[in-house]
């Protein structure tokens, strides 16, 4: 088989992924313009002759949506603030000390990567409850924390790993303190290890539903995965608000990566598969 022959198949294997990766957002976006007398044709439309913004207005109008958005906007960003905080400080911390317990601290910590989240969620609730954090942003905001701190720990720590330590020794010989160090130093040069952690916690906290379900009852606190749900009705579903929805949702985390997409390589290879 020639070289010609083996790049055509890999291109149209990747067009074909790519393809089958698209179609679902393209039928969304397609169902989400369509009129609602003609969602359910068949055989199916490619693209509304009329496309019409109605759905995406009862969408906008329904279920407090844009009070769910700015409910998820406060979360994700709060939660992502505490977490990248705490774990960048204990990434510092198992990267440059060596204390008593270092590894086996560390290894639970990677254990709990492999602990499926859905696990957990009785003994949370029943933490939050005896907390008396049952319906407030606190129940979200330390569970959305505490989850993310491994693998942010994780990356973070790969990448101060891979800094070199004549960096250190000339920061202390120059009456440098271990917060100089930190602050000053490996925090500003780990920004391509920063790229990976948004994404990926931003997103698991964005569109995060099971546990918002379970802990908030208000509808003035839910978030925007919650409120999504709630589109679907008993008996029917109006599949053009729930689309317009989900699109509207979908939004501000596809700004997100396409803003970062330029920098997500660098850093998972320069820091992630190290340490």
């Amino acid at each position: 088989m020639s070289r010609l022959t083996i790049r055509a198949t890999v291109v149209l294997l990747l067009v074909i992924g790519a393809g089958c990766s698209l179609y679902p957002i393209f039928y969304m976006l397609s169902t989400a313009f369509q009129p609602a007398t003609v969602i359910l044709e068949y055989p199916p439309r490619w693209w509304p002759s009329e496309p019409t913004w109605i759905h995406f207005e009862e969408a906008w109008s329904s279920q407090n949506f844009g009070r769910s958005l700015l409910n998820s906007f406060f979360v994700t960003v709060v939660s992502f603030l505490i977490l990248f905080l705490l774990s960048s400080m204990l990434a510092f911390s198992y990267s440059r000390f060596h204390f008593t317990g270092r590894k086996l601290s560390w290894s639970v910590l990677m254990a709990c990567l492999t602990i499926p989240a859905m696990t957990l969620i009785i003994p949370q609730f029943v933490m939050i409850r005896d907390m008396n954090l049952y319906d407030s942003y606190w129940a979200l905001l330390l569970i959305y924390t505490a989850g993310g701190i491994p693998f942010t720990t994780f990356l973070l720590k790969g990448f101060f790993d891979s800094v070199s330590r004549e960096i250190d020794e000339s920061v202390l010989m120059d009456g440098g303190s271990s917060g100089l160090l930190f602050a000053r130093i490996l925090l500003p040069l780990s920004k391509p290890a920063f790229v990976p952690a948004i994404i990926f916690n931003v997103l698991f906290i964005w569109e995060e539903f099971p546990w918002a379900l379970t802990v908030i009852n208000d509808p003035a606190k839910r978030t925007l995965p919650v409120a999504l749900a709630n589109f679907q009705g008993q008996y029917t579903t109006q599949w053009g608000v729930v689309f317009a929805g989900s699109l509207l949702a979908l939004l501000p985390v596809l700004v997100l990566f396409l803003l970062l997409q330029r920098y997500f390589i660098q850093g998972m290879t320069e820091g992630s598969v190290k340490g």
